[in-house]
């Protein structure tokens, strides 16, 4: 795999002149040198200098751009407070690499890079905004040459089957990082990680749920430190807040029409009377158009087969199937299509305020990220009990591409990535939408467009707690 790094000036004119195109900017090879390092983090309180602060972009063109204007805000910070400038960083600028999103393949260059001067590493979501002043009070409260992991704790309820049900005798044990809020490492923990990540490999080759999963890497299972608790660091506004965080839900303007979205539902006969009168009972009726696709054709949904079987366990063939209609003068023209499974409960007027944001001729995948494989060069996907989101574009671009399935029952959601991936079209993230029930998500999860699955649950009750609206739109 090869990496570009592009790492930015350190006074503020430089990166301005970057983010306005110039080519101003130092570049930085190598590892600093340990003893160098030991002197360098033994000094007293860090000033803005020694901050890295690495933003979690993405690739996409809304993401990009609300990152960049984060940036941009807190460097304009920074100079009004003159207590020196921090490095800030765009994750999706970092390398070429897709899979830096999961953080840990990015530590070692991030080390590298930054390790000789920066005392503590800072991430961030693209909507956390950030009180520097506030923030350098947080940290100077600890000694920079020992290991820090600091944020605003989360915990897990009930135990929960995203995080492999860990710590379920006593889920207060344990916490992980809140992303809204922000989290920090100290320089010394970051090159532990970054040096043990180059020889020691995850025990799932499955990243699904970030924040868990990077907590329980750095704990090492009691080899390392827990999770420090900040207070200060916020995602509602309070007092002395170093950071805030305000919707996952950007407001971009009116919502995309319902004749914008196209919704494509997956079924199969076993579950026509056990799982589509649910849809139909909560959130069919918000869909413009909208069709059933099973293994037989029933015409009291009605339902329509695509002359692909039933699988037990990938709905590869099913999916491309519906990817061909949605480009044929079979169904109506429509910028979006959703893929949603038949035991997925989804609000579409929240989707609709959320398309807003994105440009349907950009070539869009969307939904809730997971990664395959990803400290060996893997890829990401949209899990798809969530709901995947296409804009035309994307899948026009993929069925074009010819790539396609190695089976009927292979795992669709995997495939599209897979073929995503290696026609270099990144896989944009929402945390609004979730493969699994609300229960195995922290309390932290407040809003949301969809969940999955019917488990032991009434999913009429879950869809009009979680997911039906009582308002009007223009109020959320």
């Amino acid at each position: 795999m090869s990496h570009r790094y592009v790492v930015d000036g350190c006074k503020l004119v430089a990166v301005l002149l970057l983010w306005l195109g110039s080519s101003a900017g130092d570049k930085h090879v190598g590892h600093a040198h340990a003893a160098e390092h030991q002197e360098h983090t033994a000094h007293g309180p860090a000033g803005l200098e020694e901050v890295v602060l690495l933003i979690q972009s993405q690739r996409n063109t809304f993401h990009a751009r609300h990152a960049a204007q984060r940036k941009v805000e807190i460097l304009q910070q920074a100079a009004e407070l003159g207590q020196g400038v921090p490095v800030v960083l765009l994750l999706h600028e970092l390398s070429d690499y897709e899979g830096d999103w999961s953080i840990l393949p990015a530590l070692p260059h991030l080390f590298a890079f930054y390790g000789q001067s920066a005392s503590w590493f800072f991430f961030i979501e693209e909507g956390t905004s950030v009180t520097l002043s506030a923030l350098l009070q947080v940290l100077h409260r600890y000694q920079v040459q020992e290991e820090w992991f600091l944020g605003k704790p989360l915990y897990d309820n009930e135990a929960s089957i995203i995080h492999h049900y860990a710590f379920s005798e006593d889920l207060g044990s344990f916490s992980y990082p809140d992303p809204a809020a922000g989290w920090a490492l100290s320089t010394p923990l970051l090159q532990r990680l970054a040096e043990r990540i180059q020889y020691k490999s995850l025990k799932s080759d499955f990243t699904i749920d970030l924040k868990h999963e990077i907590a329980l890497y750095i704990w090492e299972e009691g080899n390392g430190p827990k999770l420090t608790a900040v207070q200060e660091f916020c995602t509602e506004t309070r007092d002395n807040c170093a950071t805030t965080f305000t919707s996952y839900l950007p407001n971009c303007g009116d919502p995309v029409s319902k004749r914008d979205v196209f919704v494509a539902v997956k079924t199969c006969q076993k579950f026509h009377s056990e799982r589509v009168p649910v849809v139909k009972a909560t959130w069919e009726k918000d869909a413009e158009f909208l069709e059933y696709y099973s293994d037989v054709t029933d015409a009291s949904i009605p339902t329509i087969s695509l002359g692909v079987p039933n699988t037990e366990r990938g709905h590869c063939g099913k999916t491309f199937a519906i990817l061909k209609r949605f480009l044929s003068k079979d169904v109506p023209k429509a910028d979006w299509l959703l893929i949603v499974d038949d035991d997925t409960l989804i609000s579409l007027p929240r989707l609709r305020q959320l398309l807003r944001c994105y440009d349907p001729k950009e070539v869009v995948i969307l939904g809730e990220r997971y990664g395959y494989s990803l400290l060996q060069s893997g890829y990401s996907y949209i899990t798809g009990g969530g709901g995947m989101v296409l804009s035309r574009s994307a899948v026009s671009r993929l069925v074009s591409s010819g790539c396609g399935c190695y089976s009927d029952d292979a795992p669709d959601d995997m495939v599209l990535g897979r073929c995503f991936t290696s026609l270099g079209v990144p896989i944009t993230h929402s945390p609004l939408f979730h493969q699994a029930q609300p229960y195995d998500y922290s309390e932290a999860t407040q809003q949301a467009i969809s969940f999955h699955k019917h488990w032991n649950i009434d999913p009429v009750v879950v869809y009009k707690h979680w997911l039906q609206d009582t308002q009007p739109r223009d109020e959320l």
